[in-house]
């Protein structure tokens, strides 16, 4: 049987996953590329490709924080099982 905590960690290691990706993704704005979310392009106008960047970095942060909380969550409850069968 799957348990709860097998699949927030399959899903929190994917979504980390997705989010590092998606860090990596080029982003463009008007027809310029404005290069990605942990590496914006060099010598691009800062004003044109402020949203776009702003965009990805916020999607990205969202993504990798929601896995971050899913691997907590995984972990707390192992926690609390072993303990659980511990005490009982």
């Amino acid at each position: 049987m799957i348990t709860l905590n097998k699949i927030l960690g399959a899903a929190g290691a994917v979504l980390l996953l997705a989010g590092a990706l998606l860090g990596f993704r080029s982003v463009s704005a008007g027809g310029t590329d404005c290069g990605s979310a942990f590496q914006p392009a060099g010598g691009i106008t800062p004003m044109a490709c402020d949203n776009a960047l702003n965009g990805a970095s916020t999607l990205t942060i969202v993504v990798i924080i929601v896995g971050v909380l899913c691997l907590i969550g995984a972990i707390a409850i192992k926690v609390l099982r072993d303990r659980a069968k511990v005490s009982a």
